[in-house]
């Protein structure tokens, strides 16, 4: 006998992936912190010692953002601080435990433009009051991400711009190749912690540079060779 649910559930997010009619679904979001330099500096911590650290957002987080065109992104409630990150985000099709870093590439389906949106006034809370970060960082919406660019298309990018402006004002200027912890390391390490599997995405960090957006302005987050996605906030 076949189990139905007991209640409506709602659909499964997904994204876009260019040059296809298929899309891919979302099962869990990674996010590691501090990993590039001037970033884990701006933020107060020591890129020279620090070791990776991750946290998690909600699947249903995920906002689907097409290219090339300006769409709407709630601010959230209970902020009054809400901060843009832009991030490249990696896609896996496939996954395990303990994967070798030799091997990790091999997992990964594509690659999207990202952004990491964060009520800051409530992470730094529940910093102070050493609490989880779920308020600040797991909020509705929190996961805009652009089209996925498959593997097969742009490789695997390790070096290339990475910005985002508000307003036409450029915040955030940095190129991938600053990144701490590679796509591989992260990968690998994750594993250590998670069974990863198909349909999980790991946001790979932040530049310097992050700061306040507010409603009425239009924030674009462009990564060399993934394009561009633009949101006004509303």
């Amino acid at each position: 006998m076949t189990a139905s649910f007991a209640i409506e559930i709602e659909p499964r997010a997904t994204l876009s992936v260019l040059g296809s009619d298929k899309v891919f679904p979302v099962r869990r979001i990674y996010c590691i912190g501090r990993n590039y330099a001037a970033h884990a500096r701006e933020m107060g911590g020591d890129p020279s010692r620090e070791a990776p650290f991750f946290f998690q957002k909600a699947s249903d987080a995920v906002q689907a953002c097409p290219a090339d065109t300006t769409i709407q992104h709630l601010y959230p409630p209970m902020t009054s601080n809400y901060h843009h990150e832009v991030e490249m985000v990696v896609a896996l099709k496939s996954g395990g435990r303990d994967i070798l870093e030799s091997d990790a590439l091999s997992h990964v389906f594509g690659y999207a433009v990202g952004l990491d949106m964060t009520r800051r006034d409530l992470q730094d809370e529940a910093k102070t009051l050493k609490r989880p970060w779920e308020v600040g960082k797991s909020g509705d919406h929190s996961a805009p991400v652009g089209p996925l660019h498959p593997v097969s298309s742009v490789g695997h990018p390790s070096r290339g711009k990475i910005s985002v402006s508000v307003n036409g004002e450029s915040r955030q200027s940095s190129d991938l190749s600053d990144m701490i912890w590679s796509v591989p390391e992260q990968i690998a390490i994750l594993s250590r912690y998670f069974e990863l599997k198909a349909g999980d995405l790991i946001f790979t960090g932040t530049p310097e540079g992050v700061g306040k957006v507010e409603r009425g302005q239009t924030m674009r987050a462009y990564i060399e060779g993934l394009g561009a996605i633009s949101l006004q906030v509303a």
